[in-house]
C-alpha cells in the first residue's frame, strides 16, 4: 500500500498541486471576507424576503453551507437551485445570487437567462467567463472570485464571500470576530493535518486508510447537512471514489432498514457520521440509535465530532478535515486529485449535443 508519510509519493501523484489549495483554506476565507467587507452592496438588497442561489457542484456548495449556518439566525429562507430552470417563485422581493466559478456552467447560465426577464434583485459571484460578461452588460452587481483553482478548491473563497454578503445585508448575526477566530482555528488544524505530520499523529491520514477500497456513505444533520454533501463530492472528485450522503432524521425512516442485505455491502460500505454539539437534542439521540444498529449489523463506521467554540468553527473544521481526507485517499488510490476527466467528457458531450 502507498506510504502517505513519503514526500516522494505525494510529489508523484499530486502533480497539479491540490494539496496547496487545501492548505490555503484559511487564507482564502481571509481574503474573501476582507474584500466583501469593502463592498457597497445595493441598499435595496437588504429588503429581500428570500434568497435564491443559482449554482452547480463546487459553485453551489458554499451557498448551501451558508444557508445551513443561518437557518437559526434569520427569517430569510435560502434556496439552492441546481438546475436549468429558475424557481417559479422568484419575484421582485427575491435576491438571486448566481454563482459560477468558471462563468460558463450550462445549467446555471440557462437559469440566469430566465432571470433576466424577471424584476428580481440580482447579484453575480464568478471568476469570469460568460457570466461576468453578461453581468457587466446588464449592469448587475458583480463580485469577482480572485483565486485560481478548480471550483471545488475555491470553496472557502466562495463560502466566505457569500457569508460576508449576508453579514453586510443584516441576514446574519455579526460574524467578523467569529470569522477571525475561525481562521486561527483552521490554521491550527492545518498544522495537525499537514502532509509532514506522520500517520500516527494525523487523523486525516488514518481515516483515509480506513476508507481505502470502501464505498463511503456520509451521514449529516441540521447544520452539517451541506457538509455531508461536501464530504461526498470531495471523495468523488478528489479521490475518484464511490461516495454518497444521507441526512438525519430522514435516513431513520428508510436507510437504516437496508443494512442487513446484501451481505457483501457490510464489507464494502463505510458510513461516516458527522456530528456537532449544536444539533437538536432528539437528533443526537437518533445518532446513538444509528450507531447501535450499525454495530448490531457488523458494519464498520466512524463518528466525526466537530470541534471549536462556534458553529462556524465546527462546520468549517469538519469540512477541512474532509478535504484533507479526500486528498490522502486520492494518493492511496494512486490518482491525481485535481483532474476530473469524466466530468470534462460529460461537458464536452453536452456541448456536442445541443440539438436544434
Amino acid at each position: 500500500m502507498v506510504n502517505l508519510d513519503s514526500p516522494l509519493v505525494h510529489k508523484r501523484y499530486d502533480t497539479s498541486g491540490m494539496f496547496n489549495h487545501i492548505k490555503n483554506f484559511p487564507a482564502q476565507c481571509h481574503s474573501a471576507w476582507e474584500e466583501v467587507m469593502n463592498y457597497n452592496l445595493p441598499s435595496d438588497f437588504s429588503r429581500a424576503n428570500k434568497v435564491i442561489i443559482l449554482g452547480m457542484g463546487g459553485s453551489a456548495i458554499g451557498g448551501e453551507i451558508v444557508g445551513d449556518l443561518l437557518k437559526s439566525e434569520n427569517n430569510i429562507p435560502v434556496w439552492i437551485q441546481r438546475d436549468f430552470e429558475l424557481p417559479c417563485f422568484v419575484d421582485e422581493k427575491t435576491l438571486v445570487i448566481t454563482v459560477i466559478f468558471s462563468g460558463n456552467t450550462e445549467e446555471t447560465l440557462s437559469a440566469f437567462s430566465q432571470l433576466m426577464k424577471i424584476p428580481a434583485m440580482k447579484l453575480v459571484l464568478t471568476g469570469g467567463g460568460q457570466l461576468a460578461e453578461l453581468a457587466k452588460k446588464e449592469n448587475i452587481f458583480l463580485s469577482t472570485i480572485k483565486y485560481e483553482s478548480p471550483p471545488r478548491a475555491a470553496f472557502p473563497y466562495m463560502f466566505a464571500s457569500l457569508l460576508g454578503m449576508f453579514n453586510k445585508l443584516g441576514f446574519s448575526y455579526e460574524k467578523t470576530m467569529d470569522m477571525r477566530h475561525t481562521i486561527t482555528f483552521l490554521n491550527r488544524m492545518i498544522d495537525e493535518l499537514d502532509v509532514t505530520i506522520p500517520l500516527a499523529a494525523n487523523r486525516a491520514k488514518q481515516l483515509a486508510y480506513q476508507l481505502f477500497h470502501k464505498i463511503i456513505v456520509i451521514y449529516g444533520a441540521g447544520v452539517l447537512s451541506g457538509a455531508a454533501r461536501r464530504w461526498k463530492t470531495q471523495f468523488n472528485e478528489n479521490s475518484k471514489n464511490w461516495a454518497f450522503f444521507e441526512i438525519l432524521p430522514e435516513l431513520l425512516h428508510n436507510a437504516v432498514n437496508g443494512y442487513s442485505s446484501p451481505a457483501l455491502a457490510k464489507k464494502s460500505e463505510f458510513p461516516i457520521l458527522l456530528r456537532t454539539p449544536s444539533l437538536h437534542p432528539r437528533v443526537k439521540i437518533q445518532y446513538d440509535a444509528v450507531i447501535k444498529v450499525l454495530e448490531e449489523n457488523g458494519v464498520s463506521f466512524k463518528v466525526i465530532d466537530g470541534n471549536g467554540e462556534t458553529a462556524l468553527q465546527q462546520v468549517l473544521g469538519i469540512i477541512l478535515l474532509g478535504d484533507f481526507t479526500s486528498y490522502y485517499l486520492a494518493i492511496l488510490n494512486r490518482v491525481d486529485p485535481t483532474p476530473v476527466p469524466v466530468i470534462t467528457f460529460i461537458k464536452q458531450y453536452m456541448a456536442n449535443n445541443r440539438g436544434e
